[in-house]
């Protein structure tokens, strides 16, 4: 008899982590709806992910923008 692993709250945690919330989801829904784009898995590593910005003249201040806007996790 196979019995499946109890799960621990750290699993719990963890699940959590894999997955994008309803606020997100809302969010991101039109970057997630592109054809060809990197969907939930992507938007996940992007949410993880961190940008140094040096400078934030005219073109700066608009990356800045789009990134946050992306889902960048943290600009510095």
């Amino acid at each position: 008899e196979v019995t499946e692993p109890e799960e621990t709250e750290d699993d719990n945690n963890n699940n959590n982590e894999d997955q994008l919330t309803p606020e997100q989801i809302e969010r991101y829904s039109r970057q997630l709806l592109i054809a060809g784009g990197f969907g939930v898995k992507g938007q996940l590593a992007l949410l993880q992910s961190s940008v140094l910005i040096v400078g934030a003249g005219g073109i700066g201040s608009t990356v800045i923008l789009y990134l946050a806007a992306s889902g960048v996790g943290k600009l510095t």
